[in-house]
């Protein structure tokens, strides 16, 4: 994979950068959007690209293989050309959904054993066959098959799994290396780093993938329950032993000030459910904090959102509307609360890279994560 630092900030690790894929060039820092199920909940692809302008969306090789499956995807030429999105697309191993499923799954020396959460089948990952399964989705870049350790997780069980997730890169790496792409376009591969809250653990996984020569490397493991000063300084440390010339993913991450502190500390790509999560449950993202627009207070306030937003969302509706809808339970709602939340995410990270390029991105960055964290309140909702 091309990948390109531009600038890099004085005061910060933070860095401006781009890299090339056969289906676009995505310009970092960026934030992937979430079509787990390949859709970006809510809205369409046209809505993607043309209103919110995502450059890269993130999908779940999990999910895909169960529903609609590995022969669908085929017979469609690959994700690509199912959902209808032309430019790239991520996806993730299916990991940490496989961790997710707790008692559902047994962990296995070459592979993960699990139970579908739809339908109770049992299946088996190997790290080759994750591999074959991105092969048949084409995804521009692939995840690996790795162990998401829980939190809290004691230092004996995290070199197990730190181990593990290395002994499995080496299988990934292999598939990778002796298959091909089906659809004529080029695939990249990740690694991901693991070793939970432990330092130690965190260099020596990244040195095992490193010796791998990954195309990209990702902090995985984070934001399972542990402080939010706990995960900065962990990824400030691990940045360190990132190669500095490819793309650094850290991968589930998170709240806007999050995105902004890991940015600061030398990461290049996000990804979060958050802003859809958020959106579908009336919790908007604005310049003056986080509102609800099930609140009372909104009830005639023909004011828009966010006067700071230039979202179709904001250009065209009022607060009391929105309210409304959320109230009334109309699906046009999940929309254009979507529509906002992904926009001020997506202009969050365009505003960062301009901030890196003048200089002036940490003085900006603690100045506004003051205020977009904040919860504004109102008396009551209804």
């Amino acid at each position: 994979m091309k990948f390109t630092v531009h600038h890099t900030d004085k005061n910060s690790k933070a860095r401006i950068g781009e890299f090339e894929t056969d289906h676009g060039i995505v310009e970092t820092p960026i934030f992937m959007p979430v079509g787990t199920q390949g859709t970006v909940k809510a809205v369409t692809q046209r809505i993607l690209e043309n209103e919110i302008d995502a450059e890269i969306v993130l999908s779940n090789t999990y999910h895909l293989y169960l529903r609609p499956g590995t022969s669908v995807l085929e017979n469609a030429g690959g994700l690509h050309n199912f959902m209808n999105w032309h430019r790239p697309i991520l996806t993730d191993s299916g990991g940490f959904q496989i961790y997710s499923l707790s008692d559902l799954r047994k962990l296995k020396g070459d592979g993960v054993e699990f139970k579908s959460h739809l339908d109770g089948s049992t299946h088996f990952f190997t790290p080759a066959k994750v591999i074959e399964i991105q092969r048949s989705i084409g995804s521009d870049i692939m995840m690996p098959l790795d162990e998401c350790t829980p939190y809290p997780c004691d230092y004996e069980y995290a070199v197990k799994s730190k181990e593990l997730t290395s002994k499995w890169a080496v299988k990934n790496k292999e598939a990778f290396d002796s298959t091909k792409p089906l659809y004529g376009h080029k695939q990249f591969l990740f690694g991901i780093i693991q070793g939970s809250v432990y330092k130690d653990l965190r260099e020596s996984s990244a040195q095992d993938l490193v010796k791998l020569d990954f195309d990209g490397y990702s902090i995985g493991g984070l934001a399972v329950g542990e402080s939010t000063e706990t995960m900065y300084d962990v990824v400030d440390f691990t940045t360190d032993f990132m190669p500095e010339y490819k793309p650094r993913y850290l991968m589930g991450v998170g709240r806007p000030e999050n995105i902004l502190e890991a940015i600061a500390r030398g990461v290049d790509m996000f990804d979060c459910v958050m802003p859809t999560r958020n959106a579908r449950n009336a919790y908007l993202f604005t310049s003056a904090g986080i509102v609800s627009m099930r609140n009372a207070a909104y009830k005639d306030d023909n004011n828009p959102l966010d006067t700071n937003c230039n979202c179709y969302t904001c250009k065209n509706f009022s607060k009391a509307y929105l309210r409304h809808l959320f109230n009334a339970r109309e699906i046009l709602a999940l929309e254009l609360a979507t529509i906002h939340n992904l926009t001020f995410y997506l202009d969050l990270i365009r505003e960062a890279r301009k901030r890196i390029k003048d200089g002036s991105f940490v003085e900006w960055k603690n100045e506004l994560s003051k205020i977009i964290s904040i919860n504004v309140q109102s008396t009551k909702e209804e």
